[in-house]
């Protein structure tokens, strides 16, 4: 345990031991453990875009053994997916990467901005997790029952020891698409994460669009032209730093653009990154390469 992380569990006060215990195994993994920054490997997209748009221009990454490897062999802070690709490898892996168990889901097809939930905390248990992970879409009509959800999951997580993350991503209702990545709509949904009692918050790294009216004279003045002080502003939404965030990688884009994300999001005070299609998209030693040199980012290497 370094001072660093013990800092970090120290703001969690209402947590029982087994429940920074797993926070701590995800704090302290890896070639970022201690650091008190993380990368994750998400894979969830199978569910979310389909199998052949996520995995066919790397067709290994199909195997769910690819993506528990890919973490492992990059040195990373955890892996997080839905049950079937937990279950494919949980004892092959078992014991060399915490993993957390993605327990919503949706699909392409879907006519509303809605997740089924597709798993349970005895699912996460039975598996070795150490946290389940939940997404919500705020601005969706369904926005209640997906809140509603979580804090029935959440409060069974935590009774038994595990860590919540929560996906948070404003979507749906009068949000324009632009409004999707405002900085005023993402420090929002970052604070209801954290709210809703999330041990760790996922966004999207935001624009310096400003969507809701009402918002508009609260950010006026502010300086929100580089990204980094953006990252800022949604920590600080996080109950100033209180809680742990983390920034999706988003859309496939070049390395360059990767990197200078995670630039950002260290020099904004973020915790790190939850970055999939960026990495497992690409040939495994390139994105082998990428996850080291995003290593190197976060420990102030480069």
């Amino acid at each position: 345990m370094t001072p660093t992380v013990k800092a970090i569990l120290d703001k969690y006060e209402s947590d029982s031991p087994a429940t920074k215990a797993n926070l701590a195994r995800i704090l302290m993994h890896g070639r970022l453990g201690g650091t008190g920054k993380l990368i994750i490997l998400p894979v969830d997209q199978g569910f979310e875009h389909g199998p052949a748009r996520s995995f066919a221009i790397n067709p290994p990454a199909y195997d769910p053994h690819y993506h528990y490897q890919l973490a492992i062999d990059a040195g990373l802070s955890a892996y997080a997916a839905p049950l079937g690709m937990l279950e494919a490898g949980a004892d092959t892996f078992a014991g060399q990467v915490p993993t957390i168990l993605k327990v919503n889901s949706s699909n392409s097809w879907a006519t509303t901005v809605d997740q089924a939930v597709t798993a349970g905390v005895d699912d996460a248990l039975r598996l070795g997790c150490a946290a389940i992970g939940f997404t919500i879409y705020p601005g969706s009509d369904q926005i209640f029952e997906q809140m509603e959800e979580i804090r029935e999951l959440s409060a069974e997580a935590k009774a038994a020891g595990l860590a919540t993350v929560i996906w948070s991503y404003p979507r749906g209702g009068n949000l324009s698409k632009a409004g999707e990545l405002a900085l005023d709509v993402g420090a929002y949904a970052a604070h209801m994460a954290a709210l809703l009692g999330a041990h760790i918050i996922k966004v999207k790294l935001p624009t310096d669009h400003i969507e809701q009216a009402d918002a508009k004279k609260a950010y006026e003045g502010g300086d929100w032209s580089t990204q980094a002080k953006r990252v800022a502003h949604v920590v600080q939404c996080s109950f100033a730093g209180r809680r742990i965030v983390v920034f999706s990688g988003g859309a496939a884009k070049g390395a360059d653009a990767v990197y200078q994300d995670a630039r950002d999001i260290r020099d904004g005070g973020g915790n790190g990154s939850i970055i999939g299609r960026n990495t497992f998209q690409r040939e495994r030693g390139e994105a082998l390469a990428m996850l080291d040199k995003l290593v190197r980012i976060y420990k102030g290497e480069e």
